[in-house]
């Protein structure tokens, strides 16, 4: 079968991925956009070098990665973009119109690995307990009990701020502590929560979210709603997390949340599953921190970990 002619339009070939990712991947919006906009840049960087998306070759991969690090561009992003193309390519193959994948053999960053940042307990108990006092007064309103309910569930589940967005009031299981979760690729997870979640939900639930219900008509069984009582956008949960504190953000709520946990003895593999991470390999981000709690329970427990050497002189007398 000959491959398709390398003169396809680019962004005929994009419209058609972006399709691709959209219904048989069920990616969000959100990602879509960023994997275009990923796609598009290096579209622009092979035509500087006489080349296409679909006569790119190894070597032009590799240069689009220099490229990017020569600008500035941090390696975590270097590497998300590498991502972008070697999913890109593994369609083009799998739809036999290139012949190889550029991408194969491409080392990710270094620093691919690096633990991504995180808040300290203390930065994220001052902004739960800010947000739990405007929730707890006489005063509150809808909107202040539907923020401290997002700001816990952001750091109880460790959420992604599109997967908060788009829940849904029938996804609480509040009776068993937990809430399903849609993620990538619409892929669903149940995620457990604690008491402190639960009683900001229930809140919100019973008294928060009717308020704001007032002012749209007909049903909505989108969970957080705007003051309109429209469906909550990621734009405004970011400007709200940023609010409260300035440093802050979903997704590092999100990494504190898995921070936190393996700080305190959880293992990787329960982290993967409250994440929703597809790869052991992505969660393995937080080893280091595995690795310093296990030191740190041996020296606590272990019966040698505590026995200093005996200098020689006192061993010989």
């Amino acid at each position: 079968m000959p491959l398709p002619s390398p003169t396809i339009n680019a962004a005929s070939l994009l419209r058609e991925y972006m399709t691709h990712l959209r219904v048989e991947r069920g990616l969000r919006p959100l990602s879509c956009e960023a994997y275009q906009r990923d796609l598009e840049m290096f579209a622009e960087f092979l035509e500087g070098a006489n080349a296409t998306l679909l006569t790119a070759r190894q070597e032009s991969v590799s240069g689009f990665m220099q490229h990017l690090r020569e600008h500035g561009i941090e390696s975590r992003s270097v590497a998300r973009k590498l991502s972008c193309l070697r999913g890109f390519y593994r369609w083009l193959l799998m739809d036999k119109r290139i012949p190889h994948d550029p991408t194969v053999n491409i080392e990710s960053p270094s620093s691919w690995k690096v633990l991504p940042k995180s808040l300290a307990e203390t930065e994220v108990n001052e902004m739960l307990e800010r947000t739990g006092v405007a929730a707890r007064s006489d005063a509150a309103d809808g909107a202040s009990l539907r923020d401290h309910a997002i700001l816990e569930l952001l750091y109880a589940g460790g959420l992604r701020v599109g997967e908060i967005v788009s829940l849904r009031q029938e996804d609480l299981r509040l009776e068993s502590a937990s809430v399903q979760v849609r993620g990538k690729g619409d892929k669903e997870r149940i995620v457990p929560i604690g008491r402190s979640a639960i009683e900001a939900l229930e809140a919100y639930v019973q008294r928060g979210r009717p308020e704001l219900m007032r002012s749209k008509s007909g049903v909505q069984r989108t969970l957080f709603l705007s003051v309109r009582g429209n469906p909550l956008t990621t734009q405004k949960v970011w400007q709200m997390v940023r609010s409260v504190n300035s440093h802050a953000s979903p997704h590092k709520l999100r990494h504190s949340c898995a921070t936190h946990m393996v700080e305190h003895g959880a293992d990787l593999r329960t982290v993967q599953t409250l994440l929703g991470h597809a790869d052991i390999a992505t969660t393995q981000v937080y080893t280091h921190l595995a690795i310093d709690r296990l030191k740190q329970v041996h020296r606590l427990h272990h019966p040698r970990a505590k026995v200093h050497s005996t200098p020689l002189q006192e061993r010989a007398s």
